[in-house]
């Protein structure tokens, strides 16, 4: 006899053993006649002992396999204890999850509604990455992340959950200094914030024919979080998201004939990992309360 075996014959043996023929294993296991007297010839071979006599009535388990039965049971029994604890493991909500997301929405939209995900999924905790680059889901640097552009890999699922829009913002105590402005064309008379690499006020300004002279930019900087510090201080004007705005009384909405196109925010997660049932309840969590605060 070997010294091992193969497991997975014993499904075979046990199943010839209950229906007393290859046929009726064969319907049970959803397999061939041939295929279960080949496992049963094979384990046969490898414990060095006949299990069954082939008659023309069916199969007549032999005195070594009638003393194996109680040892193959408590082997499958075992192996199906293994298999629920995983699925159990599986499909229990806790856990660590792991978000990425740019600095405004990692700062300022997620915190609320990671507070109440505390209290729906308190067995579920949270590691944020905190990066204005986009994450490499394939890469596994996050589980679910949150983008402003469509995410062109086929193995990844991106669901748009709204869209992100801006404005033109000014701190109170600014515009009782220098004045509200009431057209586009009177940005030209006041203090502006913009992006540092980021050119995007300066294009936008010469789309609409107003370009702007290098003096009017008091700050550039491409750090969100220091771009909304300056304008909370009264610094100038700048271009922030709405749901940012909301979230302070001293900032006043300006110039609302500006259109300025929205972004389109999307919660992307891997097709495989979304089968865990962790990650599946935070990326339905996000996706159902992501649009109500936007």
């Amino acid at each position: 006899m070997n010294n091992t075996f193969d497991w997975t014959l014993i499904r075979s043996f046990l199943a010839a053993l209950e229906h007393g023929s290859l046929l009726g294993a064969a319907k049970a296991l959803r397999s061939s006649q041939p295929t279960l007297g080949r496992h049963i010839a094979e384990l046969e071979s490898q414990l060095g002992t006949t299990l069954f006599e082939r008659t023309g009535r069916g199969l007549l388990p032999t005195a070594m396999a009638l003393r194996l039965a109680d040892s193959a049971r408590a082997m499958e029994a075992g192996a199906m204890q293994l298999a629920r604890q995983a699925a159990g493991a599986q499909s229990k909500l806790a856990g660590s999850v792991r978000i990425s997301a740019s600095q405004p929405v990692a700062c300022v939209l997620l915190p609320p509604l990671l507070a109440q995900m505390r209290v729906a999924l308190p067995e579920i905790t949270v590691e944020l990455v905190v990066s204005n680059a986009v994450s490499n889901l394939l890469k596994r640097e996050a589980d679910i992340a949150l983008r402003m552009v469509q995410p062109d890999q086929g193995s990844v699922i991106a669901r748009r959950v709204g869209q992100v829009t801006i404005s033109a913002y000014a701190h109170r105590d600014y515009l009782r200094r220098r004045g509200i402005p009431k057209q586009p064309a009177d940005l030209l008379q006041h203090d502006l914030l913009s992006g540092d690499k980021d050119d995007t006020l300066e294009r936008g300004a010469a789309a609409m024919g107003l370009p702007l002279p290098s003096e009017r930019i008091v700050l550039r900087t491409d750090d969100l979080i220091a771009y909304n510090s300056a304008l909370r201080a009264g610094l100038g004007v700048g271009f922030i998201s709405d749901y940012i705005g909301r979230t302070d009384n001293c900032l006043v909405p300006l110039l609302p004939m500006l259109q300025i196109p929205p972004l389109p925010l999307w919660l992307v997660v891997h097709r495989e990992i979304r089968s865990n049932q962790r990650i599946k309840a935070v990326y339905d969590f996000l996706g159902s309360h992501l649009p109500k605060v936007l």
